[in-house]
């Protein structure tokens, strides 16, 4: 702007100063926010000890010479008194016990001669020592070759042999660990299959990345019925948390990738003391129009809990489902400004916050009615506190300041984000979806793009079994290698009994747990 164009009067021009420095303000807490996101801790702690200690100690007066102690020095023939004698204590560790059910190699190092070397008599055993050292051998393949005898009858001519066994691709090369092992390590493990494809070239094996994504497509296909089991397990929950996160998709037609969506749904009332198998169901879509949370949802009658996507809003509408919000949203708000600036509102608000998370940690784990009456006894003043801290401060800040964004945000929602206060099913937040979602974070940073729709749906799929193994305490890759030894020739109507939790019954503790 130059400066013929700048206006005279002088409260005009001030106000044109504050706009241009809450501008400003809001740009550089912005360009804070995006390089903490970037190369920042994930974790949002405040290093309270240390800041207490640091005020505790800066409030000590120094300690003038004369308070100063005084060691008396005693001259060497004057003392009477030998010096103490310290005692070192040499502590060993304990060796570490190594699982039971790996196998063993024995490998017994005896002398070459039995006769005592002193006196040439035969030697008797005293006893002996062992020790044990944990080695690897890298994974190997093997064929497994199906021969199928004939027989036939001299009499009648009659040929009976056996019909083939079923493989989880028809006509297909994998055999269930092979094809388990692909899968978990492509969504498991975010190995991408140009990955695996160089790790089994130097066993020998020489698989091309286009089969082995033929083999998922397959696979995941086949798992489409279990999937649709799992979905309608979760949506038949009283309460959900639910979140969403991008994922480039490739875009043939346009030459680059565009946005996709991965949308989680998570059951997971252990925090309230209940017993149902936790699980996690996940559903993909081209973009994030919140026409597809209200497909997904259809059937789900209950509380949902989820962050403040406005796609959402019209699942609330019916009044079928109700919301929750999420408090660990609200603090964040307030964090990213305490990271900025230390402000001292911001620093406030985050200990107000954390004394809430204090009287859920006591009570995670009891029944929903004892953790209401608790919430409501303890919580709800400090609540009731907040809301007039919150609505007080607000009068006090620039309406249009960062400060200001993160107070409306809770005081908009704040009926939504205190509901959980007398109802012990809702949790404080919506940690249980935002843990849901590390792993597709996590695999999206080692694959580049989805290579289309079909494959943005074909890692929902597997997502959605290995994660809810996961929840279960189940080895991935034992339990689907368990589900696609069974599932070609499993009756439909007997699909639940494939869910993580049923299967876990049926293994011993060695063969279901995970890492």
């Amino acid at each position: 702007m130059s400066p013929a164009a700048l206006p005279d009067d002088i409260e005009t021009l001030k106000r044109l100063v504050i706009g241009r420095d809450e501008m400003i303000a809001k740009l550089m807490a912005e360009i804070a926010r995006l390089k903490r996101w970037r190369f920042g801790r994930s974790a949002e702690r405040m290093d309270a000890a240390l800041a207490q200690l640091q005020l505790l100690l800066g409030d000590l007066p120094a300690p003038a010479a004369s308070e100063l102690p005084v060691r008396e020095t005693v001259p060497v023939e004057e003392s009477t008194q030998s010096p103490p004698v310290q005692q070192r204590v040499t502590l060993r560790r304990v060796p570490r016990a190594l699982p039971a059910h790996l196998p063993r190699e024995t490998i017994v190092h005896t002398p070459a001669s039995c006769n005592c070397p002193e006196c040439g008599m035969q030697m008797r055993k005293l006893g002996e020592d062992i020790s044990e050292m944990l080695d690897f051998v890298p994974g190997y393949f093997k064929v497994l070759r199906h021969v199928r005898p004939k027989f036939s009858c001299g009499h009648c001519a009659a040929i009976i042999q056996l019909p083939a066994p079923s493989r989880p691709i028809d006509r297909g090369l994998p055999a269930p660990g092979l094809l388990a092992q692909v899968i978990v390590s492509k969504y498991g493990d975010h190995c991408p299959l140009y990955r695996q494809q160089g790790i089994y070239r130097r066993s020998g094996v020489d698989l091309d990345r286009a089969t082995l994504a033929e083999w998922v497509g397959s696979a995941s296909r086949l798992l489409e019925p279990l999937v649709a089991s799992l979905g309608r397990y979760v949506c038949a929950a009283e309460k959900l948390h639910a979140d969403d996160t991008p994922v480039p998709v490739l875009d043939p037609g346009r030459g680059k990738t565009k946005t996709g969506r991965l949308w989680t749904y998570v059951r997971d009332d252990r925090p309230g003391a209940s017993r149902d198998p936790p699980a996690v169901w996940y559903r993909y879509s081209p973009d994030r129009k919140s026409a597809h949370p209200q497909a997904h949802l259809r059937d789900f009658r209950g509380i949902l809990q989820a962050d403040a996507y406005s796609g959402f809003a019209p699942l609330y509408a019916s009044g079928d489902i109700v919301e929750a919000a999420c408090w660990a949203h609200a603090r964040r708000k307030f964090y990213d400004l305490y990271v900025v600036d230390r402000s001292p509102i911001a620093t406030e608000a985050i200990h107000r916050i954390g004394a809430l998370y204090a009287i859920e940690r006591e009570i995670r784990g009891r029944v929903p009615v004892q953790r209401a009456w608790v919430r409501q006894q303890r919580a709800g003043p400090l609540l009731d506190a907040l809301h007039q801290w919150l609505s007080a401060t607000l009068q006090t800040v620039s309406a249009k300041s960062e400060l200001a964004g993160a107070i409306k945000y809770s005081l908009v929602r704040w009926s939504a984000l205190t509901r959980y206060r007398d109802d012990g099913r809702i949790e404080i937040d919506n940690n249980s979806a935002e843990r849901s979602i590390r792993p597709l974070v996590l695999g999206r940073r080692n694959y580049m793009f989805a290579g289309s729709d079909v494959g943005g749906e074909r890692a929902a799929n597997i997502y959605s079994l290995i994660g809810s193994a996961l929840l279960n305490t189940m080895d991935p890759y034992l339990y689907l290698r368990h589900v696609l030894e069974r599932i070609a020739e499993h009756r439909i109507n007997r699909i639940d009994e494939l869910l993580p939790w049923n299967v876990a019954a049926t293994l011993p503790d060695e063969q279901r747990q995970a890492a």
